[in-house]
């Protein structure tokens, strides 16, 4: 098989399983109700159980770090992606409360590896074919997050227990994953990829500006899914049914900023689409904020998908190419700052309303995402990165063995 055929099935197959990622943790996020009733938690209690995921992510993604010196990225993947769907089903199993907190630290634990490899390999595949391709990987996340999103919905309009409503897409999805696992493909960048390079003496301070990005970017997605619905019904007096809107229309524009958002790297550069999409975003979250009503609330959350969607990925791909020999612990390390912006997001912008109001919350974030602006270099210094200019016609040698078709 020519390199030009195994990069192409590689691409398809990590789009796939960066699909499958994006149905599997809207499902869980999505029903967070149901499994409080389920199993009896406590309000004071349920942001524990929350909080827990991100952490256990956090830590497994430092532990992927150093795994990937022994083993490829793929391997790691290989084998995530199945633990987090069987987590997921296990999730929905249970009877007490000791199984789901099983269940959700497990998931946790095997989403940090999944995250963390997945985008690994994503940015060796960009490295591969010289061009912009991250944000189509994570178009297919938004797609998977709809969709999920959707047969949640479902799940709860039907009033499907857990267990029935995750157990279909697990037993479509899991064979799937396991059959284009078989098509991931490593890339070594030079004769001695598979040794630990690490960052180099001030490695990290040279990634830290992405990782505050990451942070905030996350701090900002974080506001939207969990507080979109209570602003839009609480402030803009919205109808209980108007109120779930505003997360989906956020995931749609995330969709569709992301499915072309490619092309605007590979035409104008990736510092020119991070900036735009930062000041798209800040732009929203004043529109949120100045919002008269639901609709113009509704158009805000509308321009946050469009700004945010662009910052992660291509935080993920600066990383890749500030580090082109040690790309996999620099995205590991990066990884980490996603479950931060995570974990700070929700009671950063609840405290605060709470304390004084919610208009002025929205704030917030704008002004952290804005952050991004003084660090937009960080995404296509001279020295790492394409650039329209520095494309490459062709693909380079791929492989690290173990994955040939």
């Amino acid at each position: 098989m020519t390199a030009d055929a195994r990069l192409s099935r590689g691409r398809g197959a990590l789009g796939f399983s960066f699909f499958v990622q994006g149905v599997a943790f809207a499902l869980l996020v999505t029903r967070i109700p149901a499994i409080q009733d389920r199993y009896g938690i406590s309000d004071g209690l349920l942001p524990a159980f929350l909080a827990a995921v991100p952490i256990l992510a956090g830590v497994s993604s430092v532990v992927t770090e150093h795994l990937v010196k022994r083993v490829a990225p793929s391997t790691v993947l290989r084998w995530a992606q199945p633990l987090v769907l069987l987590a997921l089903l296990g999730v929905g199993a249970g009877s007490r409360m000791w199984h789901v907190a099983l269940a959700l630290g497990a998931f946790g634990l095997f989403v940090g590896a999944l995250d963390a490899s997945m985008n690994m390999l994503g940015v060796s595949l960009q490295g591969a074919y010289g061009r912009s391709i991250m944000l189509g990987f994570h178009a297919s996340y938004s797609l998977g997050g709809i969709l999920g999103a959707s047969a949640a919905w479902a799940g709860a309009h039907w009033h499907l227990a857990l267990f029935t409503s995750y157990l279909p897409a697990v037993v479509v999805l899991l064979p799937l994953a396991l059959f284009a696992s078989r098509f991931y493909v490593d890339q070594e960048t030079g004769q001695d990829a598979a040794a630990d390079k690490g960052l180099g003496a001030g490695g990290f301070k040279l990634l830290l500006p992405l990782c505050l990005v990451m942070a905030c970017a996350y701090i900002g997605d974080s506001t939207v899914s969990n507080w979109s619905a209570k602003y839009l019904q609480d402030v803009l007096g919205s109808s209980e049914q108007l109120a779930t809107v505003p997360y989906n229309v956020y995931m749609v524009t995330t969709l569709l900023g992301r499915a072309v958002g490619d092309l605007g790297v590979r035409r104008f550069g990736a510092v020119a689409v991070v900036r735009i999409g930062t000041v798209v975003a800040a732009l929203g979250f004043g529109v949120v904020a100045a919002a008269p009503g639901a609709w113009a609330g509704m158009l805000g959350f509308t321009l946050l998908g469009t700004g945010l969607c662009v910052i992660v990925p291509q935080t993920f791909a600066a990383a890749g190419r500030l580090f082109p020999n040690s790309s996999d612990t620099a995205i590991a390390r990066l990884n980490i700052f996603n479950y931060v912006g995570f974990l700070i997001g929700a009671p950063l912008v609840g405290g605060i309303g709470d304390a004084w109001n919610y208009r002025g919350a929205m704030l917030v974030p704008m002004v952290l995402v804005l952050v991004t602006l003084f660090y937009a270099r960080s995404f296509g210094a001279k020295e790492a990165r394409y650039g329209v200019a520095h494309e490459r016609p062709r693909v380079v040698d791929v492989g690290r063995g173990g994955n040939e078709v």
